[in-house]
């Protein structure tokens, strides 16, 4: 008896609703199509969590020993229920490879131990749980909006030990007329957040700094975008109307071209400086999202 191939209930199903003369008579889009989605890659409109897991693999796979005894150091990464792969027996998430990574990018040029820290806009917390968990830093203040400092006092209480958490104080920016620094912060931080400030404040902020601060480590964009390729906008035209507009650099460019992100590096660099007398010891492409960049000041 010969045995020849035979088409499984599948693929039956699939060449009979997708894959048919119908559907690939015109190639012009077949590559965002179903067509396409079941020959090659999964469907990039239902299958964002399983692309973030495959980013986070990669990341994980890629990351080196320091790094990995970095990440082992930080308690407590599973509050929340982040989406997280396991690499090696280590339980990993998309932010605390994030974290990990500027460290690395930090460290390099600048020494947290003992060292006093501002925060400018913590989110919920990652970065200051990750320095605590891997420096002995002397005193840590976080400045944010009061309904994210509420988060963040609640998060880091749960992830740190009371030792380490009692080093954290939190400063509301309406209190700010308040603020008094007798000794200035060694280092400021800010992550993701002066590019959705608009100009005064950022001028606010960085005048701030380069009273208060001996260097300043900043990860923002690059630029803004207007690939609807992306997420369709589905936040609505207005809201990226208006969030065109924030941030010391408001340049759209094509956040998928290496060449033109890097090529508005000097641009960052030079916005995010807090003052004449600061230098920027290193910068460069803070990964893994592909138009955003950081960079390490001293104030001289």
């Amino acid at each position: 008896m010969t045995l020849m191939p035979r088409v499984n209930p599948l693929w039956q199903h699939i060449t009979e609703t997708h894959i048919n003369p119908d559907s690939t008579s015109d190639l012009t889009n077949f590559k965002r199509e179903e067509v396409n989605y079941r020959l090659t890659y999964f469907d990039v409109r239902t299958n964002g969590v399983r692309y973030l897991k495959t980013l986070v693999f990669n990341l994980a796979a890629a990351l080196g020993e320091e790094n990995w005894a970095r990440l082992r150091r930080i308690r407590n990464r599973e509050v929340g229920n982040p989406y997280t792969v396991t690499y090696d027996g280590e339980q990993v998430c998309l932010d605390y490879l994030r974290a990990v990574l500027d460290l690395d990018f930090l460290t390099r040029n600048f020494s947290p131990d003992g060292s006093r820290v501002l925060e400018i806009g913590a989110g919920y917390g990652r970065t200051c749980h990750t320095m605590m968990s891997n420096h002995d830093i002397a005193e840590y203040r976080i400045i944010d909006l009061p309904n994210t400092l509420q988060i963040s006092r609640k998060y880091l209480e749960t992830v740190l030990p009371k030792a380490q958490f009692t080093k954290i104080s939190f400063i509301p920016i309406d209190e700010l007329d308040r603020f008094r620094a007798e000794i200035p912060f060694d280092l400021c931080i800010n992550i993701d957040s002066l590019a959705e400030m608009d100009m005064d404040t950022v001028r606010f902020y960085l005048s701030f700094i380069d009273r208060h601060c001996g260097h300043f480590y900043v990860n923002n964009p690059v630029g803004k975008y207007m690939d609807k390729s992306l997420d369709g906008h589905a936040r609505g035209e207005d809201a990226i109307a208006r969030a065109m507009s924030p941030g010391p650099l408001t340049d759209v460019i094509d956040i998928n071209d290496n060449r033109a992100v890097r090529a508005q590096a000097g641009k960052f660099t030079t916005a995010y400086r807090p003052g004449g007398n600061w230098d920027c010891v290193a910068d460069a492409w803070a990964a893994p999202y592909t138009w955003y960049w950081h960079a390490l000041y001293r104030k001289r």
